[in-house]
């Protein structure tokens, strides 16, 4: 799931990029214009990998911990079973 994102996030990025160059090919405008367009533009694509990298490292936490959950129950069963079988 996470590393579906990380692509996706990848697909995204190259889109934003090819858009925006096509668009400054095609567009007339000024200098200033353009350079406020590709802040624009950089600042969104900066504010959306933030935002994935922090839904992966959420994911990565929930997972981490529902592993760490399971192999304490894993050892507590292993234990219970330890001493059922010591008598």
């Amino acid at each position: 799931m996470a590393r579906d994102n990380g692509i996706n996030l990848v697909w995204f990025t190259a889109g934003a990029a090819i858009g925006a160059t096509i668009a400054l090919l095609y567009a007339p405008q000024t200098g200033k214009e353009t350079r406020r367009y590709i802040g624009r533009r950089t600042r969104e694509g900066r504010d959306a990998i933030v935002e994935a990298g922090g839904d992966v490292a959420d994911k990565a936490k929930d997972l981490f911990d529902k592993g760490r959950h399971m192999a304490d129950e894993a050892a507590e069963l292993f234990e219970r079973g330890r001493k059922i079988i010591e008598g």
